[in-house]
């Protein structure tokens, strides 16, 4: 199983080293021809129109839409997020991948950045848990930095992720999964490992 994080701009050089602790073979892409051959993808954190407006001038936008479209896991962080959802409230470049509407710094500007405990919920498959209220018992601990927040969520998504006050801050569609927070930057790789299990799951059909 090959992984590969979307090296445009941002935080996958965490994503990356995280995969190498876990043993897993892990790709930098920089080029759509760079996506043949993975099992799965992760779009990281950063500055949101940035990767958008780099991935829109690198010719990334249908090569990852068909990524995702051939059932392969995409996984986006904090920015990641944003540019996997559907819409976009300044005008840059999405995905739409993810029925998922982001409100970016949702929780404040980068002085605002704090860590809290998000109950985690992680369904083996779509709609295994309530859906809008997947909160389980296990506490991960997210670093939000400059977040954005998942204020809209589809009728096919579950929560996987919500804060004590109740903002979600992780959703999964099918093979889509998005963080608001940074799990890259803890010593905790649950949420990768539920990642790398959607792909294992898929490369086992």
């Amino acid at each position: 199983m090959e992984a590969g994080v979307l090296a445009l701009q941002g935080g996958f050089r965490e994503h990356k080293t995280t995969l190498c602790s876990l043993g897993v073979s892990c790709r930098e892409v920089r080029l759509p021809h760079q996506l043949e051959g993975l099992d799965s993808l992760i779009i990281p954190g950063g500055e949101s129109t940035t990767i958008g407006n780099l991935a829109s001038d690198y010719g990334f936008i249908d090569p990852l839409r068909d990524f995702a479209c051939d059932n392969r896991p995409v996984w986006g962080t904090c920015a990641g997020a944003i540019f996997m959802s559907k819409t976009s409230d300044n005008g840059q470049p999405v995905l739409g991948l993810i029925d998922i509407v982001v409100e970016r710094n949702a929780f404040g500007r980068q002085v605002d950045s704090f860590e809290a405990d998000v109950d985690a919920a992680f369904p083996s498959s779509p709609g295994s848990e309530n859906i809008h209220d997947g909160v389980g018992t296990s506490k991960f601990l997210g670093v939000f930095i400059r977040a954005p927040a998942i204020t809209e969520v589809g009728p096919l998504v579950d929560v996987v992720g919500r804060l004590a006050t109740g903002e979600v801050v992780a959703a999964r569609e099918r093979n889509l999964l998005a963080t608001v927070f940074h799990p890259e930057l803890t010593d905790d790789y649950r949420f990768h490992e539920y990642f790398l299990d959607m792909s294992a799951k898929r490369t086992a059909l």
